[in-house]
């Protein structure tokens, strides 16, 4: 854990703390944790610097708290409706509004004339980042009351979550049907981040792209491209 001790000079994190306390609601204990989880690789390289190992390690965390939260909120529903509703609730697009509405884009650093972030999740990635770096500096339990209370409680709307059709591109494929519009679903991209495969869809409106998604997996990027044309449309 060399790595820990070589970042920002000392007469720095009197700042860094206050920002940190704002954003997070938190007192870091290792603090050079959390600067590695706020560092993009466009400004670090090196992935003892950047946050990408943080990012696959809070992916994780996120996902087993959320999954426990629902295990326990609805002791009644099947594993159907409990995948579903996790779906909903730490999708890339979700992630990355909720980070936004934290305040991540003060925090997270990252090379800003870089055009081709601008339409990325980066922010959601930072949070899950994050989550990584509370858990390595807080341990579990500490990590789950985190993410409960700060971000699960004001910003997921579990019963608004219920009522919303998670399958987006059958609403949007059946939306251009009805107003005779050509759509179309088209992979642009796929490529391994931290040792994940990434896809980034594209959707096309009449020869005209509408909106971009990314996920782990083709299924997810179409939802994630669908949720952000329907947003655009209105409908």
């Amino acid at each position: 854990m060399q790595f820990l001790k070589k970042f920002i000079p000392v007469s720095k994190k009197s700042k860094f703390q206050k920002e940190i306390a704002n954003v997070l609601n938190l007192k870091p204990g290792n603090e050079t944790l959390y600067r590695i989880a706020l560092s993009h690789r466009s400004i670090r390289d090196t992935p003892d610097e950047n946050n990408e190992r943080l990012e696959y390690l809070g992916d994780a965390i996120l996902s087993t708290i959320v999954a426990d939260y629902l295990f326990k909120r609805y002791p009644y529903k099947g594993e159907g409706f409990l995948t579903e509703m996790r779906s909903k609730m730490v999708n890339r697009q979700q992630l990355n509004d909720i980070a936004v509405k934290m305040g991540f884009k003060k925090v997270t650093l990252y090379n800003k004339f870089d055009n081709s972030l601008k339409s990325s999740q980066i922010f959601g990635n930072t949070l899950e980042a994050i989550v990584g770096a509370i858990y390595l500096d807080k341990g579990y339990a500490k990590t789950q009351q985190w993410v409960l209370k700060q971000i699960v409680i004001p910003h997921m709307f579990v019963d608004d979550l219920e009522q919303i059709d998670i399958n987006l591109k059958n609403k949007l494929i059946g939306w251009a049907s009805k107003n005779n519009k050509n759509l179309a679903f088209e992979l642009v991209d796929e490529k391994l981040e931290s040792g994940r495969r990434v896809f980034t869809i594209n959707t096309v409106l009449d020869g005209e792209i509408l909106s971009q998604g990314k996920g782990f997996n083709k299924k997810d990027a179409s939802q994630i491209a669908a949720q952000v044309a329907i947003e655009k449309l209105g409908l």
